[in-house]
């Protein structure tokens, strides 16, 4: 019976050792597997920090160009106010302003809608030149197509 229990103790040694080795072996690759996840962990907050940090400069930077934007339209609009002034109150001012413009610069200002660069250089050599000065333009019905 000694041997029997001797036997029975060995094999109960064996497979606890066993039994600790695979435990071991399983708590080094948890470990493994936790540090690989906190490196994720730091790397993620460390990349939020970062878009926090950029997101804040920009909200400054879109309020600083608002502001900016918003004193160029307030010296813009105080710039037509004062032109609209200048006009009323010069009587030949306002006959100028009033006045059509020339046929020859009317023509320069229009062009046709183009669909490629092809048809806008094709345009490009097809243009007369303007007249000389005094002198009347030889296609004055034509839109500059």
């Amino acid at each position: 019976m000694r041997p029997l229990l001797f036997m029975a103790v060995v094999t109960l040694v064996a497979l606890t050792g066993w039994r600790l080795w695979t435990t071991e072996r399983e708590l080094t690759q948890e470990r493994r597997i936790i540090g690989t996840l906190s490196a994720g962990i730091e790397s993620r907050d460390s990349a939020i920090d970062r878009l926090t940090v950029e997101a804040h400069a920009a909200a400054k930077r879109e309020a600083a160009l608002r502001l900016l934007q918003g004193r160029a339209s307030h010296a813009a609009f105080n710039r037509e106010r004062q032109i609209e002034r200048e006009t009323d109150a010069n009587p030949t001012l306002q006959r100028w302003s009033a006045a059509a413009l020339p046929a020859d610069v009317i023509r320069l200002h229009s062009r046709p809608a183009f669909g490629n660069a092809r048809d806008y250089l094709a345009w490009l050599s097809a243009r007369d030149q303007l007249p000389a000065a005094g002198q009347q333009p030889a296609n004055a019905g034509r839109s500059g197509r």
